[in-house]
């Protein structure tokens, strides 16, 4: 008596897999040291006046704070050597400065410069920064609703415009790079640089601080993969 092989239903292949975001934010966005700061002077603010010691003290580190983070915006540390040198040297001239505050004898020519300079502010000053930057960060986030990538397993597409224009590129062969060029840019953010290559275009994409970039990386990878072999599969039947 012959066995009748079980009858094993056909599985049918559907893009049913989680398309990939990729957003490309502005540099403002590694300003968000800064924007935590100044909440944080301000309410230092309302407890120590003014006319305090602590006051130039808040408004010595906020001012620190904000110079590193516009070097941050305005140079690349492609090296951990290099930031580290960085460090040193800051930490150095704001303990200098800080010694010079709280011990005005110890360092008077410094001291001296710091009276007359005076680095101190109100909270209104601080909040100030703060509802800038939050109104800043507000609008990116509204902008970068209407300018996007989607990655999905058959076909990339670029959602821009505020009329929602769609542009499609075919995934099969697509080729994507990742570039890590500022140690600190990926510290604040595990941020870098995406470059996208369709086949069938002649030019690449380059998307700027992709947040997440080793995540998105990888899975992006794993879906071409993914899609190769399926390719790989149909074709050899």
């Amino acid at each position: 008596m012959s066995s009748v092989p079980p009858i094993v239903p056909a599985v049918e292949k559907t893009d049913s897999a989680k398309p990939i975001i990729l957003i490309s934010y502005p540099k403002i966005i590694l300003l968000y040291p800064t924007f935590i700061a100044s909440i944080i002077a301000g309410i230092a603010s309302l407890i120590w006046k003014t006319d305090t010691p602590f006051s130039q003290t808040i408004g010595v580190l906020f001012l620190s704070l904000l110079a590193v983070n516009v070097v941050v915006l305005a140079f690349d540390f492609p090296r951990t050597t290099s930031l580290n040198l960085f460090f040193v040297v800051v930490v150095f001239v704001l303990a200098t400065v800080l010694a010079s505050i709280h011990y005005p004898k110890l360092l008077p020519a410094i001291t001296g410069i710091l009276s007359l300079i005076d680095p101190r502010a109100n909270a209104a000053f601080y909040f100030c920064i703060t509802g800038l930057l939050a109104a800043i960060y507000l609008a990116v986030l509204v902008n970068v609703r209407f300018d996007y990538w989607e990655v999905r397993q058959n076909e990339l597409l670029h959602h821009h415009g505020f009329l929602s224009n769609l542009e499609r590129y075919s995934a099969p062969n697509l080729r994507i790079s990742k570039e890590i060029d500022d140690v600190f840019e990926y510290l604040l953010l595990r941020s870098g640089r995406l470059i996208i290559h369709p086949s069938n275009e002649p030019r690449a994409f380059v998307l700027d601080n992709v947040l997440n970039i080793n995540s998105k990386e990888s899975a992006i990878t794993k879906m071409l993969s993914a899609l190769q072999v399926s390719v790989r599969d149909e074709k050899s039947t």
